[in-house]
């Protein structure tokens, strides 16, 4: 089954003093610390927290520059960014079919444990999706957690049958 990029649920946050908007290069410091966070919970790291924030920071920041093919919304309270999403544009090779030329890659959506389950996770997601309609992507993918695909279901995602992948093997450790 495809998915549709019309998502007709477009939730506010409910959240007092929560506010969506597109992240600039200024916030990558903040923007690294929430990626490690997201990431460390799933599964141990085997790179230092420092050392992985350096990194981050520096990849997120050029990527927030203008002309790059990344966008990225964040939730803040005024004070602290509590939530962000990322979107990646990829063009695909010409066809000559009535369909967009690009694809979008949500990644990365993650809401402070503290601050879940007051609609800002939605929020941060409609901003994306809008991002999407506007540009008139063909379609739009993703990789979510068990926990997240209610979210994703709601604004119109759905799983499919047609898509392959392959992973790299790890070796043992």
């Amino acid at each position: 089954m495809a998915s549709s990029l019309h998502s007709t649920f477009v939730p506010m946050t409910s959240a007092p003093d929560i506010s969506i908007r597109p992240a600039t290069s200024a916030d990558a410091a903040a923007l690294a610390h929430l990626r490690y966070a997201f990431r460390a919970a799933i599964d141990p790291p085997v790179e230092p927290e420092p050392a992985f924030v350096t990194r981050c920071t520096r990849w997120m920041a050029e990527r927030l520059a203008a002309g790059s093919a990344w966008r990225c919304w964040v939730a803040d309270d005024r004070e602290t960014i509590v939530g962000t999403v990322w979107l990646g544009l990829f063009g695909k090779i010409p066809n000559p079919v009535a369909e967009s030329e690009m694809l979008g890659y949500v990644s990365n959506l993650y809401v402070l444990p503290e601050h879940r389950d007051h609609g800002t996770g939605g929020a941060l997601l409609a901003a994306a999706m809008q991002e999407c309609d506007t540009r008139r992507l063909d379609a739009v993918i993703l990789w979510p957690t068990p926990e997240s695909r209610s979210l994703y279901e709601r604004h119109g995602f759905a799983l499919r049958d047609d898509l392959m992948e392959r992973r790299r093997v790890k070796p043992p450790p």
